[in-house]
């Protein structure tokens, strides 16, 4: 439990730390868990790091030593018969084949072989041998082998997970942070004081630099993620509330039907049963049904002699090459005779367009009755977020999908209330190959006009950003809850409109709060969507993090104390964080302290926390010279860095390349994209923000003179 192992080893890791040693520190609750003696080694000397750092220490070389000795008295032991590790299950499956392994949640298994990436052979407690997916079980005694632990998701995905209706204050989870992958995070349910509602805290969970520990204050050490959930099980100490409910997660989606149809998705088609007629479109009919009595799946009839066989099996593969949370997996296909079946997943809810629209009759019946349950304007920013991000997904493999809209995205089962959304429908994806841009499609292609980019309409050009344009549509149809684009225009009167530069107005949205909402999203997005340039439109990328955002209350940071008291003024420390209520007065900003109340606070004493101002590697307006006096300051390490501010937009990375005891600078020209909807150094390479350029090169150095690694001392 307490082992002091690197990240990467504690993934696949049994605990190994003299139990001896661990209890001069940690003692045992009743389920054998180690927590914190708080009555011995709670405390605020300034030496407690320090002295736990020796402590654990010791024990590291003890279990070095033990390790060593263990190798050396038994190397042949273990090189030719060594211990199986252990797996428990964190969901139940049911065997769907012969060499299918089934279990039940919390089962314990042993790993014989991973490796092949998605399904693993293992054998039960009763020694029973067969492959299991792997995506339903975890290392025992990792983080991922506990109910809390989310993995890598974004902050927003967390707060969704514990708001979820009904849930008690103090449901939480731990997430690896997206912005650090050496740090967690804790995430709990709490209710704002202010506004008796629900809401979300979040505490970053710090390594020791030993790895050997990990702490939200150093006050408080802990030796493993669960020590630490244990402790602040029994006790708030210092956070909002004591943790209670682990947040619920949804059963994931097997990688296939079954181990044996990963290679060979070729199934007898008397193994698919056709339960029921879903829809139609201009190729193919699409049913519900069963695989082998057992599986829910939707079979997808492709219509006679529309489609060779060759161009089945390209749009199957270019499917089956497709997994993401918000992709509609395929498992099979049936292609011995037609008509040819593809068989993916089934999402209960069908398409999303029948489903918003939905929403709006039960609206219009709201006097008759009420309507269960109608989708809130938070739900709908989800579900644009859930899209876009499978869209970026196939934006980053160079993919267009080409037929992107509301019935061709397909809902699941909710989640924390939120409906769960895929992309569906590859029937006209094509790939784009490393030196293409564009695909000019067949004149005989049918297209949905109204969907439909100008330059692939007109021209039959496609590009990521002729998605980009439908996504802008599907916007639309989103907001509207599923009215039809252009109402009332044929193809050829769109198309003039379009090419006149004219484009769909702001939907209207009865309820005022979310108009403005709406109004906002259509001038920032919608309209930038729809610019005539394709290079011009935003990438799916920015995309998905404006609406993963969206909700995020903006936060300022106190850059300077302010203790001036006069009435209707907030008071506040340096480091103080409030929540910005009003940004509309150009010297005088209107704020929440969370001691002091609202009111206004100056402007520049102040900074929006994600303004770079708050980062530790921006500089401000500062000159090239003296940017390169503070990243070549004494013993800074190759890498150290700094941002500054130039003129017209654009901003300037400084990175010491020092090499073999040579002083060097180099100066990089981080620019804006024309319509402000990313930052690059190589066009190659757009992100998002600055935060993610720096993100990015943090980790490789891309077109860099190295690495990235500390910024300097500002």
């Amino acid at each position: 439990m307490g082992n002091c192992l690197s990240r990467s080893k504690r993934r696949v890791a049994k605990s190994g730390l003299d139990e001896q040693n661990a209890n001069n520190i940690f003692s045992k609750t009743s389920n054998n868990q180690m927590v914190c003696s708080s009555n011995q080694y709670r405390s605020d000397s300034k030496t407690f790091p320090d002295a736990f750092t020796n402590i654990i220490d010791t024990n590291q070389k003890l279990l070095g030593q033990q390790e060593a000795a263990n190798v050396n008295s038994d190397s042949s032991k273990n090189e030719h018969n060594p211990s199986p590790e252990k797996l428990i299950a964190m969901f139940s499956y049911e065997s769907r084949s012969e060499g299918d392994l089934g279990f039940e949640k919390d089962d314990i298994m042993y790993l014989l072989d991973n490796t092949n990436p998605d399904w693993w052979y293992v054998k039960n407690s009763k020694g029973i041998p067969g492959y299991i997916p792997r995506n339903f079980v975890a290392f025992l005694k990792t983080p991922e082998s506990f109910d809390w632990f989310a993995g890598r998701i974004s902050r927003s995905v967390a707060e969704r997970l514990v708001a979820g209706k009904q849930l008690p204050p103090g449901t939480f989870l731990i997430r690896e942070r997206e912005s650090d992958n050496l740090e967690y995070a804790l995430t709990i349910r709490d209710i704002d004081q202010g506004l008796g509602v629900p809401c979300a805290k979040h505490y970053k969970i710090k390594e020791m630099e030993n790895e050997c520990g990990f702490y939200i204050t150093k006050r408080m050490i802990f030796p493993s993620l669960e020590a630490l959930v244990s402790y602040y099980s029994d006790r708030a100490d210092g956070l909002c509330n004591k943790l209670t409910l682990a947040a619920p997660k949804m059963t994931p989606i097997g990688p296939d039907l079954c181990y044996d149809t990963q290679q060979n998705w070729e199934i007898p088609r008397h193994e698919v049963q056709l339960l029921r007629r879903l829809g139609e479109g201009n190729f193919a009919e699409v049913y519900y049904g069963h695989w082998r009595g057992k599986v829910d799946v939707a079979i997808k009839m492709m219509k006679p002699r529309t489609m060779s066989s060759e161009d089945f099996i390209s749009e199957a593969n270019t499917m089956k090459q497709c997994q993401h949370p918000n992709l509609v997996r395929l498992f099979a296909v049936c292609t011995k005779e037609e008509p040819f079946y593809i068989i993916t997943e089934y999402m209960k809810n069908g398409n999303l367009l029948d489903f918003l629209r939905a929403e709006t009759k039960e609206d219009k019946q709201q006097k008759l009755s009420s309507p269960k349950n109608p989708l809130t304007m938070q739900e709908l920013v989800v579900i644009c977020a859930q899209v876009a991000d499978g869209m970026k997904y196939l934006e980053e493999r160079k993919l267009v999908h080409r037929d992107l809209a509301a019935r061709n995205v397909l809902v699941g089962e909710k989640v924390s209330g939120v409906p769960i959304v895929k992309v569906a429908d590859f029937g006209l994806a094509r790939k784009l190959m490393d030196d293409e841009q564009i695909y000019e499609a067949q004149t005989s292609t049918q297209f949905p006009i109204k969907w439909t980019a100008p330059e692939a309409a007109m021209l039959k050009i496609f590009t990521v950003k002729s998605d980009v344009w439908s996504y802008g549509i599907l916007l639309y149809e989103i907001f509207t809850k599923g009215a039809v684009p252009y109402a009332g225009m044929s193809n050829s009167e769109v198309l003039v409109k379009i090419e006149n530069g004219e484009r769909m107005k702001c939907p209207y949205i009865s309820n005022p709060d979310d108009s403005v909402l709406v109004k906002r999203i259509y001038e920032q997005v919608m309209l930038k969507t729809w610019e005539q340039q394709p290079e011009n439109r935003p990438t799916f990328e920015a995309l998905y993090h404006y609406f993963d955002d969206f909700f995020v209350k903006p936060k300022v940071i106190a850059i300077h104390e302010y203790q001036n008291q006069i009435k209707g003024n907030v008071c506040f420390d340096k480091g103080d964080v409030m929540i910005l209520l009003n940004d509309s007065n150009p010297d005088w900003w209107f704020v929440k302290h969370l001691k002091n109340g609202e009111g206004f606070v100056p402007k520049n004493f102040v900074s929006k926390i994600d303004s770079l101002e708050s980062e530790e590697w921006y500089a401000g307006e500062i000159q090239r010279s003296t940017a390169e006096d503070l990243v070549l300051a004494a013993e800074m390490p190759r890498g150290t860095f700094l941002v500054r501010k130039r003129e017209g937009g654009e901003y300037a990375l400084t990175i010491n390349d020092l090499k073999y005891d040579s002083l060097d600078v180099k100066h990089y020209k981080i620019r804006p994209l024309d319509n402000a909807s990313g930052f690059y150094i190589t066009t190659h390479k757009v992100f998002p923000t600055v935060r993610d350029l720096i993100l990015y090169y943090s980790k490789e150095p891309g077109d860099l003179c190295c690495r990235l690694t500390y910024p300097a001392q500002i």
